[in-house]
């Protein structure tokens, strides 16, 4: 929100009297005409100004829709400002005290439209000025987000005469817009000089950077703005679907118009406590509000910590899942524990902290207990019930009932594709692994295999889960057999056999990418992208080039990004330390991929403008719907 607005409407009260008629009236053409700015008090562009009330008239009656996201008053006020409207009346009423030698705008973009059909006056703004005269110039552009060059709506964007470089977390701006559905913004009201342009998501609304939260966007180098007479095309439709002519009328550019800025979340470090939860006696997971360096530290106050848990924490150590190794806790109602991690004081130094916290598991235990042993009578009932239907069946001596063998269980993620791993996961931690259990063939014909060798390795960033890699072939079939108790699982579950059969797709269903990308260098990430903007292959340059194996054909985009510093990720900026972002490019078309197909592209310049590159198709933030006029009255007769 730039500006809390309070907008107050009066209610007209409309008599409707009936008439007796004959036939169904039409009701006459339909109003396709935008209002039209009348009179104002002061005049538009008004000099000498000292009273903050202005009334703006206008020759039907009007109202505002969403004023509060598209009205923008510069200079920002830091006093609420009233606006009402009422019949063909808008009434404004700035509360902050006017700064002298200032041009003042208020900017209402479409918000004004009729009050019958809702057509828009666009791009509506009153101009009055309390010096001497009425600063005129202005500068637009785009704000995207640097991660993804996703167009960013309703962020300030600000400007400062060109000064000292604090001023943006110190100083409200001095001149302020706002973006639009596609990111686009204009400054308007400058004076001829240097200025700083930012743009700011502000959290608190006091109009400058002062919270590490708040996204950001800044350029390196000042802005001059200035003015030239250009000419533009106007089109004349004689009805919704022929033209009728092309006028062309010179009008005023003011430039620069083609500012983009890229908007980044700096690194914000807030660590602290987020949750504990435990949902089962077996297992707790610790959030943490931001990412570490290293693993918490934990002290049990009722139990012995010491080798007391297998630790499975995520990338950033955020998310930790602590499984209990010891039966005796295991079963404990509550654990008391005390948990010292790193965190920031207020100079920015690592510091310890300490919390203590108490983990409750749901069921307590006498009721996990009694689900045990309700489990076991029910299991043994079943067995009785099915040895009874026996031939051989001895009342007087049943046969004793022994429990199985608790199963752990094998859930494989198959695969068809050469290039993606074959996946074995368990719910649980395995105790141990003994992989001469394993074995890898592959089938030469209905009757012969042939073993091959193979790797069993745990798989990255997947906790839990294991990958068989083989020498796969395209085309080819192979069996996957695990004898019985292979696996043996933290709560004594073992594992039973298990056999898969895989068979790998042939060459001539895939695609074949090679990217000649100019300017990227090597060690650039690119990723091949679905519809919905995410990576499905990712790719390294090197020397200009990389090249994607096995797509699958489909229609697919594609990311670059230019990795400064080559540690695989993406990087943010710091406005501190005046480093940008790292740069993200989009290749501006889709590509649409066929089996049996190789593709090199060579086309992709890096050089086009950030704002023209992302595909329409896979940008989320789409531009709003323009209202268009309805052309509806060339469809009716008129009596």
């Amino acid at each position: 929100m730039i500006q809390k607005i309070k907008i107050k409407y009066l209610p007209l009260l409309i008599l409707l009297t009936a008439c007796a008629s004959i036939g169904n009236p039409d009701g006459g053409p339909y109003d396709e005409d935008a209002p039209i700015f009348v009179s104002s008090t002061p005049q538009a562009y008004a000099t000498a100004v000292k009273d903050g009330k202005i009334v703006l008239e206008f020759n039907e009656n009007i109202k505002l829709e969403k004023a509060f996201e598209k009205v923008v008053v510069s200079p920002p006020q830091l006093e609420m400002p009233e606006i009402n409207y009422s019949g063909k009346r808008i009434t404004i009423q700035l509360l902050d005290t006017l700064k002298p030698n200032t041009t003042y705008s208020v900017d209402f973009n479409d918000a004004v439209v009729d009050n019958n059909e809702g057509n828009p006056l666009e791009n509506f703004a009153f101009v009055f000025s309390t010096g001497n005269n009425v600063d005129t110039l202005a500068v637009s552009g785009t704000v995207l987000d640097a991660s993804n060059l996703e167009p960013i709506k309703g962020m300030l964007v600000g400007a400062y005469k060109a000064g000292s470089d604090t001023l943006f977390s110190t100083t409200p701006f001095e001149r302020l817009s706002r973006t639009d559905s596609r990111g686009r913004f204009t400054i308007k009201g400058l004076a001829p000089g240097s200025y700083r342009i930012y743009a700011l998501a502000d959290a608190n609304q006091n109009y400058f950077f002062d919270q590490k939260s708040e996204k950001i966007a800044f350029m390196d180098r000042t802005v001059e703005p200035f003015a030239t007479p250009a000419m533009r095309a106007d089109t004349i439709w004689r009805d919704s679907t022929t033209i009728d002519s092309i006028m062309y009328v010179p009008y005023t550019r003011f430039q620069p118009d083609d500012l983009v800025l890229r908007a980044f979340n700096e690194e914000f470090y807030s660590q602290y406590l987020l949750k504990n939860e435990r949902k089962e006696h077996n297992n707790f997971i610790l959030y943490f509000a931001d990412s570490n360096d290293s693993l918490p530290k934990i002290k049990g106050l009722n139990f012995d910590e010491r080798d007391a848990f297998v630790v499975e924490p995520s990338a950033k150590n955020d998310t930790i899942k602590y499984w209990l190794k010891d039966t005796a806790v295991y079963y404990m109602d509550t654990l008391r524990l005390s948990v010292t991690y790193n965190v920031l004081d207020s100079m920015q130094q690592v510091i310890a902290r300490t919390d203590t916290i108490d983990l409750t598991a749901k069921r307590s235990r006498a009721k996990l207990i009694e689900d045990e042993k309700r489990a076991y009578e029910d299991a043994k009932k079943n067995f009785l019930k099915q040895a009874r239907r026996r031939s051989d069946f001895d009342e007087e001596n049943p046969p004793v009932y022994v429990p199985p063998t608790k199963e752990l269980k094998i859930k494989p993620k198959k695969t068809s594709d050469v290039n993606i791993p074959y996946l074995l996961t368990f719910d649980e931690p395995l105790l141990s692994i003994d992989t001469s259990y394993i074995h890898v063939s592959k089938v030469v014909d209905d009757s012969t295999t042939v073993e091959l060798p193979f790797a069993f390795r745990t798989y990255k960033g997947q906790h839990r889960a294991y990958a068989i890699y083989a020498e796969w072939r395209p085309e080819e079939s192979y069996n996957v057999t695990i004898d019985s108790a292979a696996f043996h699982g933290l709560y004594g579950g073992t594992s039973k056999k298990y056999n898969e059969t895989l068979k790998f797709r042939s060459l001539d269903e895939y695609a074949v990418l090679r990217l000649h990308i100019p300017a990227s260098g090597t060690g650039a990430i690119v990723q091949l992208l679905d519809k919905s903007d995410n990576a499905v292959a990712t790719e390294l340059t090197k020397q200009d080039r990389c090249t994607f194996y096995y797509v699958k054909p489909g229609k697919y985009y594609l990311r670059l990004i230019m990795d400064d510093n080559r540690n695989g990720v993406w990087d943010t900026g710091d406005y501190a330390k005046g480093i940008q972002p790292e740069k993200v490019y989009y290749y501006p078309h889709s590509l649409d991929l066929r089996a049996l197909f190789e593709y090199d592209q060579d086309d992709w310049n890096l050089g086009e403008p950030f704002d023209k590159q992302k595909p329409l198709d896979i940008t989320k933030q789409k531009p709003d719907k323009v209202k268009q006029k309805r052309n509806r009255n060339a469809t009716r007769n008129f009596r």
